[in-house]
């Protein structure tokens, strides 16, 4: 097997580049919130050992989603990875835990729903990814509300307002697993079956949650 030099010494500075530019990223990301903690004198230099280690662990993901092929999906999880460290290393840095703890539901969704860009060609599995990247979407709106709920942005009162999401989510399983019905495919009608069943239940729930009708107890 013959080596190319010219075509390795053409890619080491990209490949090196790559790197410098995501590094670069990650101190700019840490600076950032380390100067935005002094001004607003909330700084807990203790948080360091998470904001850091997480903007590198971000960073190591970068060369690798941008290299794309196999390797971009390990680039993306160890992105999403570090960028939930660093999420987390800047919120105790920044003093606001307590009011921004909605960001590990959004943030966590918002990975998952970021994967339907690996999509399966079979008909099958594409539908059951794109319902979990939906429903993951949903979730993250879920946590939005939540941060709004919790800085006093929204006030719902007593009513069950969480069924919205649950009725939301009953609809996006409807809506995919009949999606499945154009296509001629083994096993169609037991998927669309498997589908019905838990987005019926869902869409109830989440009616008994948040008008507390029909369904009495």
């Amino acid at each position: 097997m013959s080596v190319d030099v010219e075509t390795v010494g053409r890619r080491r500075p990209v490949i090196a580049g790559r790197w410098l530019t995501s590094l670069a990223v990650a101190g700019l990301g840490v600076v950032v919130v380390t100067v935005t903690a002094q001004s607003i004198d909330r700084f807990h230099w203790w948080a360091g050992f998470v904001l850091v280690p997480g903007a590198l662990i971000a960073a190591s993901g970068g060369p690798l989603l941008a290299r794309g092929g196999g390797r971009a999906f390990v680039g993306y999880l160890l992105a999403c990875v570090g960028g939930l460290v660093f999420a987390v290393g800047a919120m105790l840095m920044l003093g606001v835990m307590g009011r921004g703890w909605p960001f590990m539901i959004s943030l966590p969704a918002l990975a998952v729903a970021g994967t339907y860009f690996w999509r399966s060609p079979d008909p099958l599995p594409r539908a059951f990814h794109r319902t979990v990247a939906m429903l993951a979407l949903n979730t993250a709106a879920l946590g939005v509300t939540f941060l709004l709920l919790v800085n006093d942005a929204l006030d719902f009162g007593s009513t069950g307002w969480w069924g919205v999401f649950m009725m939301v989510g009953g609809v996006i399983i409807l809506a995919n697993g009949l999606e499945l019905l154009r296509h001629r495919i083994q096993y169609r009608a037991q998927a669309v079956t498997l589908a019905v069943g838990p987005a019926v239940i869902a869409f109830l729930l989440g009616l008994r949650f948040l008008r507390d009708w029909p369904f009495q107890f």
